[in-house]
């Protein structure tokens, strides 16, 4: 009876020890744009909190997939609202929790030794810019900084000029680095990443009503750990969390 008791108290101590079932550090799923802002977001998280969060970074188009398919993610911020709304047209968005908190500006960058000051407009001759090389940019099809330079250029009456002379990349650092590599004559990336490549310089800046506005939504998944992720989600969205966006040159749509 005595060995009993003991047992029974052992497994009472165990279950107020433990860490409860299932419970995991707050994921974020965020576009690759956001990483050096976000990584600094979460290293200030942890230091005042002392819970633990993960990020993973890519285009907002695999991200998502890899939601749809099942990745166990918390939070998600897309770099357009077109990945949003695929992931709450498939009900895996929490609607309640969906808001509206950065913008960018889409630029042209150049290796910085090659860089020379333009105008980007329908007169910008870019084929002889490119000189017999390629312009990076992200999937067109795909990841919104591709699908914001499609729709810039051909706004601009300059896509049908270089349609055949890109460089498609997975997601938007990817094409910063083919331009810093020398990979790439000229690239189309956000104001936000050519600012934390020192290779490149902007030589351009399009023009705000050549393409539809840079934004990005973030939300709560459904299935999201609520009690780790919500308080992650407060400190994005606070004044101190955003301030880190804005120093590397976000701007912030949610007050």
């Amino acid at each position: 009876m005595a060995l009993s008791r003991i047992s029974a108290f052992l497994v009472a101590l165990s279950l107020l020890v433990a860490p409860a079932a299932g419970a995991r550090d707050a994921t974020i799923y965020a576009a690759a744009s956001l990483k050096t802002a976000m990584d600094e977001v979460i290293s200030v998280y942890k230091a005042q909190s002392g819970a633990n969060a993960t990020a993973a970074y890519a285009a907002s188009s695999a991200l998502a997939k890899q939601i749809e398919a099942g990745a166990p993610a918390d939070i998600f911020i897309s770099a357009d609202q077109d990945w949003m709304d695929y992931l709450a047209k498939a009900g895996l968005v929490q609607a309640d929790s969906r808001t509206t908190f950065l913008g960018n500006q889409l630029v042209l960058v150049m290796e910085r030794s090659q860089a020379k000051r333009l105008t980007i407009d329908g007169n910008l001759d870019i084929v002889r810019l490119l000189d017999g090389k390629r312009l990076a940019v992200g999937d067109v099809n795909a990841v919104p900084a591709g699908k914001y330079a499609k729709a810039a250029l051909t706004k601009l009456g300059l896509w049908d000029k270089v349609s055949d002379k890109l460089a498609p990349a997975e997601n938007v650092r990817a094409a910063l680095v083919l331009v810093a590599r020398g990979e790439a004559a000229a690239g189309i990336v956000y104001a936000t990443d050519a600012r934390v490549e020192p290779g490149v310089a902007i030589v351009g800046v399009f023009p705000a009503d050549s393409h539809a506005p840079i934004e990005y939504p973030i939300a709560l998944l459904k299935g999201a750990d609520v009690a780790t992720a919500q308080p992650l989600l407060d400190f994005i969205l606070s004044e101190e969390g955003q301030r880190h966006f804005t120093n590397q040159g976000f701007t912030v749509l949610k007050k």
